[in-house]
């Protein structure tokens, strides 16, 4: 939900509220993009992390107790938070902290969504809070937890379900639910082969977003139960949402954007064709995703690097972008780049063109190189000459290619060792 012209939500409900976002997820579909970091360590949108968008979020919400629980190749992604997320003030009761897994509780590695946090209950007690706001790390959007929180609040609820209509040929990815006319969950399937359509929306189903508000009571009891459940697989979309639906209130929180009456903004940016396509869609002359407006702003640790620049007005080579965004650092010589986003920097050497491609931090593109709908991975040395995107028998061979045609390159593919955990 874009918030510019509307009140934020922030009252006693928001400051007694923890967040713990997990980001401990492997992301495999993702490919080699997350050989080396986490999915929420995954740069976006030209400066960002996508964890950037839920601490973001958070703090624009009014809640500034925050914490991050880590697992999978966590370097990159607690550099970045310490880097870019240390100015809250602890003597005001403010922090964001990593919780990585420590096998404080048990012998082995977080278990599934649910066991992350019971691993960490210990935390959770030490400051118990009214409220506990769980959230995935691995997702695109802008959401004011407020206005949920007081739909929670108002429904006396036990647990709120943050939900958005997904067409049903995706929703098989999501926890689907159905509800009654007040809005309380009355079926819930983690993940089905077939899922069950909206009673007025046939095309669509009703899917979770992985967010959920816990009374902090009830979230203890709960936690504890399914700890010592035989067979559970510790996750709060396989086991705890279903065991409790048929006696305790559980509702369903539609995420729309209210000035436009329609579905609000989000996006699932697990697979390398969901990746580049939302990139690509901040290039668009008025995206969806505003990242211009101030009123929500997202916020992120970024390098100190001088403004873009793009030299040489020749007819024979012309540093030049349209259609892009191109982030502080670039440097684009005597190069084209048309409906790209650049992030911080990128060089471009003469007489290359760049076209529809998501080129991450840090790489260098030789001279006469042709690139076209592919994404490359931070620390990547385009050797001059270099065709990608036009010979689709060549560069599965060499490269990652998509479903849908989306090339990616990483450092690896090309003989080349990264300098640095990305």
């Amino acid at each position: 939900m874009e918030t510019d012209r509307l009140p934020r939500f922030i009252s006693h409900l928001t400051k007694d509220t923890l967040a713990l976002i997990l980001a401990g997820g492997r992301g495999s579909r993702l490919g080699p993009l997350t050989t080396w970091r986490a999915k929420p360590s995954v740069p976006f949108g030209g400066k960002f992390r996508i964890i950037d968008f839920p601490l973001s979020n958070c703090i624009n919400s009014g809640i500034r107790k925050i914490g991050v629980v880590t697992q999978y190749k966590s370097h990159s992604l607690s550099r970045h938070i310490q880097q870019g997320w240390s100015f809250l003030r602890g003597e005001f009761g403010e922090y964001v902290e990593l919780l990585p897994a420590q096998q404080r509780i048990e012998t082995s590695w977080y278990q599934g969504t649910a066991d992350a946090v019971y691993q960490n209950l210990d935390i959770v007690k030490s400051d118990f809070p009214t409220y506990v706001l769980i959230l995935a790390g691995d997702h695109i959007y802008k959401m004011d937890y407020g206005h949920m929180l007081g739909f929670h609040a108002e429904r006396q609820a036990d647990i709120t379900v943050g939900c958005i209509e997904m067409p049903l040929d995706l929703a098989s990815s999501f926890g689907v639910m159905g509800v009654d006319d007040d809005g309380q969950i009355k079926n819930f399937t983690e993940k089905p082969q077939t899922p069950s359509a909206m009673p007025d929306n046939t095309d669509k189903a009703l899917a979770s977003m992985g967010i959920y508000i816990f009374n902090t009571d009830f979230l203890v009891e709960q936690l504890n139960k399914d700890a010592d459940t035989p067979g559970s697989k510790h996750d709060f979309g396989h086991d705890i949402i279903p065991s409790v639906i048929d006696r305790c209130r559980v509702f369903a929180y539609p995420f729309r954007d209210i000035r436009q009456n329609r579905q609000a903004y989000w996006r699932d940016v697990g697979t390398i064709d969901a990746f580049w396509k939302a990139n690509m869609e901040l290039i668009n002359v008025t995206p969806e995703l505003n990242l211009y407006e101030m009123e929500w702003p997202i916020w992120t640790y970024q390098i100190q690097a001088p403004p873009a620049k793009f030299v040489f007005d020749e007819d024979e080579r012309r540093g030049m972008a349209v259609d892009s965004m191109v982030s502080g650092g670039c440097i684009i010589s005597g190069a084209v780049v048309r409906r790209s986003l650049l992030f911080s920097n990128v060089r471009v050497n003469s007489h290359s063109c760049v076209e529809d491609s998501v080129v991450l931090p840090d790489v260098t593109i030789g001279e006469h190189c042709s690139i076209r709908k592919t994404v490359i991975d931070t620390d990547c040395y385009i050797p001059p000459n270099t065709v990608i995107g036009e010979d689709p028998e060549e560069d599965a061979r060499r490269y990652y290619m998509s479903p849908k045609g989306v090339l990616l390159v990483v450092p690896e593919m090309l003989g080349q060792e990264s300098r640095r955990a990305r």
